[in-house]
């Protein structure tokens, strides 16, 4: 499973480059906005310096909701550099982008998917990522990790190739049903992937062996 991290902060995507197990990186302009990026030739320009710190998939989101539009964007978005994922909604005018983007070998995540119909759209139309908002089901009283199993069963039995990348993970648990559940990529934010490494008996096992080990030291000297 892909690791993408989910933020425009340039530092955290530093971090999580050094760690060596991220695959990539999603954004979105409520992510930019947060990070004080605004006006389209700034927020390129983010995107760019993003794209020099990850060989990985960026995804880039377009803000048109019209067709025109939608293409127009793709293709300069596709220009900033080769690791460049166009992210498209999931509304009818996005389903008919996702399908020019494919025709024209422009790569693709489609966003804000709520439901496994939604899914067998977006990867009939030939979107190579469908993200699926897990914790923004989970916020109306749905099970969000459902619709990852549901979308996984259908992908497999269809042979669709489009990638399962889960989205809207709050944290580390997620990650870990999510990956159980049969999703190919998560995104989020680095302190989901920070409250991976932890574990109280990981750190009382390393509080034993260092006192033990200063022990240890202390009788020979």
């Amino acid at each position: 499973m892909k690791f993408f991290i989910d933020t425009a902060n340039l530092d955290d995507i530093r971090e999580a480059e050094s760690l060596g197990i991220l695959d990539g990186v999603t954004t979105n302009p409520s992510l930019m906005a947060k990070e004080s990026i605004s006006g389209d030739d700034n927020v390129r320009e983010h995107y760019k310096k993003i794209c020099e710190i990850t060989d990985g998939d960026v995804s880039a989101e377009v803000i048109s909701t019209d067709l025109e539009g939608m293409k127009r964007e793709a293709g300069e978005l596709v220009k900033i550099a080769d690791n460049i994922v166009v992210k498209i909604p999931m509304i009818r005018e996005g389903v008919k982008a996702l399908a020019w983007c494919r025709d024209n070998g422009i790569r693709t995540n489609c966003t804000l998917v709520f439901s496994a119909g939604q899914a067998i759209l977006a990867a009939k139309a030939g979107a190579t990522y469908v993200s699926p908002f897990i914790g923004r089901i989970d916020d109306i009283g749905w099970e969000g990790m459902s619709l990852i199993s549901d979308i996984a069963e259908i992908y497999a039995i269809q042979g669709f190739e489009t990638e399962i990348l889960a989205a809207s993970i709050r944290n580390g648990k997620h990650i870990v049903e999510a990956a159980k559940a049969g999703a190919d990529v998560v995104t989020c934010p680095l302190s989901s992937f920070d409250s991976l490494f932890k574990h109280p008996l990981t750190d009382i096992g390393l509080e034993k062996f260092l006192a033990d080990h200063k022990k240890a030291l202390s009788v020979v000297s």
